[in-house]
């Protein structure tokens, strides 16, 4: 009875091991099945290029951690700066400007569009990836770690472009190194000297500073020296871009301390073609056309006091749109001094004028007194139809000639007879007095006609050449 018990026993063990070994080589069987039917899967999906099982070993490739998961954002405190309580963090800085879009002299500012990228290492951001490759997340990750806070230093407007997304990048390599890029455009403030506009050279630049952290905690820098100013071609309508270049300094705040400060200078030339154009062309022909009342009958008072009145209105209209463009500073600028000795050569003309008609009109009241114009004659009449007098009507005698008062040649003065008269009809003057001058002058006021037409374009002249001397 014992034997029969131990042989059941024996082949009831027998019987288990058989059967266990049946369904595990089912179950082996079905595992390699999926496994192979997976890996097809793969290879089918990505074109045989991944391998399945680099890709369950690979964090950076596996589909099913998700990003916060794998950056373990949630078991650190991003509140804090990398490294709180040690050395400042080093946070490089790139800048590749997009454009320019406007500089304004009446508000002193100009407009730039750049992209701002920042370099720095947070190991609390590195993850496992044997492949080294990185991973580029959008803004919607930005919110959650630490970035710098970096702002521009004289803004009056700032914003991020978001069409049709944010335009926010970030990147994150295995190593913790961070690349953090926006397309940012900013207004700033831009202080401009006018003082030779528009011959004038202004130096501007965008200032790049961190607003919390000192340079205890954060330190910006230039991350490839002078090559981390980059530019587009540039073109601007009234400016020539004659340099760009990177610098950096320190600025102190009394309350929080130093901060790192980065610099974007740029310098700009104005073009003068615009200006010789649309004021100094101009100017310069009414100018000229004021002179032309010189050549015009002394007599036609309608036609030269017409010319000198719109010359003067034209130079009125064009100082007052060159100021209406420009800040209201308390200097003077190189523009008003052309424009305002310009509306006094224009302004001389007329007073000139002023001066012949006068002048002309003493004359004729001398003459009058003296006998010599009829009584009867009637001025107003004479000038109802042209404005002018007529030869014929009014005499008027010419300007005598005066006689030399001494003779070219010395010997011969010395030789002449002391008691010898001089011929009859000349008059010796050593010297004519103030009063004497002024008579001349107004018995003979065409007189002041010549010299105004030789005068006047010979001073104009005079000034341009030391003013473009100058300025230029």
């Amino acid at each position: 009875m014992k034997v029969d018990l131990l042989t059941c026993l024996v082949l009831a063990a027998a019987a288990a091991g058989l059967v266990a070994v049946a369904s595990g080589g089912r179950s082996s069987g079905r595992r390699r099945h999926k496994e192979v039917f997976l890996g097809e899967k793969s290879k089918f999906k990505f074109g045989g290029r991944v391998d399945y099982k680099l890709k369950r070993q690979d964090s950076t490739k596996t589909l099913l951690i998700k990003s916060e998961q794998l950056l373990r954002i949630e078991e650190h405190d991003f509140v804090m700066r990398p490294g709180f309580g040690g050395a400042a963090i080093p946070v490089g800085i790139d800048v590749q400007v997009e454009s320019i879009d406007s500089i304004s002299e009446v508000n002193m500012d100009f407009t730039m569009t750049l992209y701002l990228r920042h370099y720095w290492k947070d190991e609390r951001l590195a993850f496992p990836s044997r492949t080294n490759q990185s991973r580029t997340f959008d803004s919607r990750l930005v919110k959650k770690i630490w970035v710098p806070d970096v702002f521009f230093v004289h803004s009056k407007r700032s914003f991020i472009h978001d069409t049709t997304m944010e335009n926010i990048m970030l990147r994150v390599y295995p190593d913790g190194n961070i690349l953090y890029s926006v397309r940012v455009t900013v207004t700033s403030l831009c202080s401009m000297d006018f003082s030779s506009f528009p011959l004038d050279t202004q130096n501007c630049s965008l200032e790049l500073e961190s607003y919390a952290y000192n340079e205890n905690d954060l330190m910006l820098y230039w991350k490839n020296g002078n090559d981390s100013l980059r530019t587009d071609e540039i073109v601007l309508s009234q400016f020539f871009i004659e340099h760009f270049h990177a610098s950096s300094g320190l600025a102190f705040y009394s309350s929080t301390g130093w901060y790192n400060r980065l610099f974007i200078n740029f310098i700009l030339q104005r073009h003068i073609f615009f200006f010789m154009l649309q004021t100094y062309f101009p100017t310069m022909l009414m100018v000229v056309l004021s002179w032309v009342s010189f050549w015009i009958d002394r007599r036609a008072v309608p036609a030269r006091v017409s010319l000198g009145i719109t010359t003067v209105l034209t130079m009125s209209t064009i100082i007052t749109g060159v100021s209406s463009s420009m800040p209201q500073v308390s200097y003077v600028k190189a523009v008003d001094i052309y424009l305002w000795t310009s509306f006094l050569f224009v302004f001389l003309s007329v007073i000139e004028y002023a001066a012949v008609n006068y002048c002309t009109t003493l004359e004729e009241m001398r003459k009058m007194k003296r006998g010599k114009i009829p009584s009867t004659f009637n001025a107003s009449q004479a000038m109802a139809f042209d404005g002018c007098f007529h030869d014929n009507d009014v005499e008027l005698t010419p300007f005598a000639r005066a006689a030399p008062s001494l003779t070219s040649d010395p010997l011969a003065a010395q030789t002449q007879a002391p008691d010898a008269r001089p011929p009859e009809g000349t008059h010796l003057r050593r010297q004519r007095s103030v009063r004497e001058n002024v008579d001349l002058f107004v018995s003979n006021s065409y007189v002041i006609d010549s010299y105004s037409r030789l005068a006047f374009p010979l001073s104009y002249l005079l000034f341009n050449t030391i003013y473009w001397s100058l300025y230029t």
